[in-house]
């Protein structure tokens, strides 16, 4: 195959590959290569190869004549061959650019060299799975033409503390939604449909987070399964749009819709945040497949031992070394990529705590790499959003990451799924709650406790029941055990703390009594993470009622498992009303979204404090928080000294009915019921008749003085009530 000699290039060069005018300026790092080839392909597969003239810190470059958009390519890398000290170099195998801005092709794994792979040296390594590298199969990088015209698009003004995030899936949310045209189903474009617009704007989303969209394939034992990664936690290109996720398959054509989705979305308010996957790629360990960066320095790329091996703190191996400037400057580069030319408006982190890990593999919440996101320009003004956690050594660190990145609160959800459903099974199976109030009472007021400090606040709290990983919000009620018998592995995958309670029959029933509870039970977690102090965050389809048919580990299902199913049925209709209901309350009462603790001190001159505690008999809580007995707390929340209406929020997570008597704050002369619970739509009883719309939830609903009478209230319930002045 023909082969040349690239031109040095005459300035510093840039990451990647970059057209410029007569071809395209090409830089890789690979430190330790003694050669490194660019290869090009012509239509027919024709490969020409052209060596990189120039090396500097471990930078090859040069500049290569006559490639430029649409021209598929790769690398070739000569170097040393000794797995124990991290280095694979093999020109026989086909590397993808780190910094490619489009992958094409499939990850084929040959069976033909399972359990081996062939080195330069000819001899058979054991153990080792290789993917195919015969030319229709290979993955390739794709150089194309980023530019777009944006317009004006801007991104929404919307405060972190005013959000109300909704996880989904590219794939999932759009693939059966009626109004979506079928080729565009399951798409980028899909996704900004106005039809999928209008069911965001219904329930009053104003964020969009999206599971990984950067180019990912599967992992050889879900072929080996007939199984696909559906969720996208395998990555292939951090600069890169996944390619199946387009309507069109053409890889410019694909980076274009998915920046149309971004604008048509900022156009209709809707912030978008990407799932990103920094901590792991898809070269799961140094046994299997070489796609890209174990190819061309998986020394410096990866966490290794001093015998090569993969530190793993991920669960999935090929555990990326951000200590390492490269690694880390890859990271940085490729977030702001996402963000200076694709417009979007911030990250969630998989595994965050994998990025935050010294040398020593310590987490260090000063880490080079998390000051770099702190300081940078483009970065630190957009949102930053932890999962952190890891499966390493002392992995679990919520709320000690650094302002401004705020953090999944798993606190909040092992604290609302403890009291609605572990406890109350214990209590309606005649045992005692395990747990009291107190943990429920910090969780509903912002979790200082783990966010406190000069610069954070209640924002920095994600408040979630449910996300992508672990049961929906309809199994959690429906299920007391994962059925996870489809993904292959014998029901050993996914966890077993589900924290979940089915109500008395495992999955599906006909009885009318269970059903009833359990409905009640999503609308009660429901209420919970929207009326909390903090930043909810709905995943997509809870809203429907939606099932994973006790699958609490779906990633591999891209089926009816995962798919979100629009054909739905009364109770599904009435809660997208409640749901649309509770986020419009907490937009239309500013006292449900703080920016600041809660300090219990006195805000008024008649004595009301910001935030009070209540027990069933409208008195104020003292010495029962840890008591397991008690399952009924009130919390008031007074906004009066802020120039806004005051609430009462009553959770009565009893088995049986009760009688409480609400409080009676200073100032307080009564109160307007705005929902409870037990109300299966909103519209029935709070509206009286009127429309629930996102906008503005009318209230009509009759006054209770406060005049120490008591009010009946329903098994297992949410109340949410306006204050009124005494006057």
């Amino acid at each position: 195959m023909p082969t040349s000699r690239a031109q040095p290039l005459p300035r510093a060069p840039r990451p990647g590959v970059h057209p410029v005018p007569g071809g395209a300026d090409v830089a890789v790092f690979a430190s330790h290569a003694t050669r490194v080839l660019f290869c090009h392909f012509a239509a027919d597969g024709t490969e020409t190869r052209c060596e990189l003239p120039t090396r500097r810190h471990g930078w090859w470059s040069g500049h290569v004549a006559g490639v430029g958009p649409g021209t598929r390519y790769g690398f070739r890398v000569e170097g040393p061959w000794a797995p124990e000290q991290g280095h694979r170099h093999n020109p026989a195998k086909l590397l993808l650019d780190p910094y490619a801005r489009a992958v094409e092709g499939e990850v084929t794994y040959d069976p033909a060299v399972f359990a081996h792979v062939v080195h330069p040296s000819g001899e058979h390594e054991p153990g080792r799975r290789s993917c195919g590298d015969s030319a229709p199969f290979v993955p390739r990088s794709v150089i194309i033409d980023t530019s777009f015209d944006w317009g004006e698009d801007r991104s929404p003004d919307v405060e972190l503390g005013d959000s109300v995030i909704y996880e989904t899936h590219v794939r999932e949310l759009t693939l059966l939604l009626p109004g979506v045209p079928e080729h565009l189903r399951g798409t980028y474009a899909g996704m900004a449909h106005p039809a999928t617009i209008a069911h965001l704007h219904r329930l009053g989303v104003t964020t969009l987070e999206l599971l990984p969209v950067h180019a990912h394939t599967d992992e050889p034992h879900l072929r080996d399964l007939g199984l696909t990664n559906h969720w996208g936690y395998n990555t292939t290109g951090f600069f890169a749009p996944h390619l199946p996720y387009a309507s069109d398959q053409e890889p410019a054509e694909a980076l274009r819709e998915f920046k149309g989705m971004v604008k048509l979305l900022h156009a209709a308010g809707i912030a978008v945040l990407l799932d990103v996957v920094y901590n792991h790629t898809a070269e799961q360990s140094v046994t299997d497949a070489t796609l890209s960066w174990r190819g061309l320095d998986g020394q410096a790329y990866y966490r290794l031992d001093e015998h090569g091996r993969d530190v793993d703190v991920t669960g999935c191996g090929g555990t990326l070394d951000v200590t390492h400037p490269v690694v880390a400057s890859m990271v940085l580069d490729s977030l702001r990529y996402w963000v200076g030319e694709c417009h979007v408006d911030g990250f969630r982190f998989d595994l965050m705590t994998a990025l935050a890990r010294d040398r020593h593999g310590v987490f260090d919440p000063d880490h080079p790499l998390l000051t770099a996101l702190r300081n940078d320009p483009l970065l630190a003004e957009v949102t930053l959003v932890a999962e952190p956690w890891d499966v390493g050594p002392d992995g679990w660190r919520t709320g000690q990451f650094p302002e401004p990145i705020s953090e999944w609160n798993d606190r909040f959800r092992d604290a609302a799924r403890d009291f609605w459903l572990v406890d109350l099974g214990r209590v309606r199976r005649g045992e005692e709650a395990q747990h009291g109030v107190a943990e429920l009472a910090t969780r509903l007021a912002g979790s200082e406790d783990l966010f406190s400090g000069p610069v954070r606040g209640p924002q920095a709290s994600i408040n979630f029941v449910t996300a992508h990983d672990g049961f929906t919000m309809r199994d959690l009620t429906s299920h007391d055990h994962k059925h996870n018998e489809a993904n292959g592995e014998g029901g050993r995958d996914g966890t077993e703390d589900n924290r979940s309670w089915n109500h008395g029959v495992e999955g599906d029933t006909d009885d009318a009594v269970v059903l009833g509870l359990r409905r009640r039970s999503i609308r009660n977690l429901m209420a919970t993470q929207l009326l909390a102090t903090g930043v909810p965050m709905l995943t997509g389809g809870d809203e429907l009622g939606r099932t994973g048919r006790g699958n609490n580990n779906r990633y591999c299902q891209d089926n009816e498992i995962s798919w979100v199913d629009w054909d739905l049925e009364g109770w599904q209709q009435d809660l997208v009303d409640t749901t649309a209901f509770l986020v419009g309350l907490r937009r239309r009462y500013p006292t449900l979204r703080q920016r600041r603790f809660f300090t219990g001190s006195p805000v008024s001159e008649d004595g009301s404090t910001d935030i009070a505690w209540y027990d069933a008999a409208g008195e104020l809580m003292d010495g029962q928080w840890d008591d397991g007995r008690v399952r009924t707390l009130q919390m008031y929340l007074s906004g009066g000294h802020l120039g806004h209406e005051s609430l009462l929020v009553v959770l009565h997570g009893g088995g049986e009915d009760a009688t409480l008597t609400l409080p009676a704050p200073p100032g307080v002369g009564g109160y307007h019921l705005l929902w409870d619970s037990a109300w299966e739509r909103p519209a029935d009883e709070a509206l009286r008749g009127s429309s629930v719309t996102p906008q503005e939830p009318a209230v009509r609903a009759p006054f209770v003085p406060v005049d120490g009478r008591e009010v009946p209230v329903s098994a297992s319930t949410v109340r949410v009530y306006r204050a009124d002045d005494a006057t």
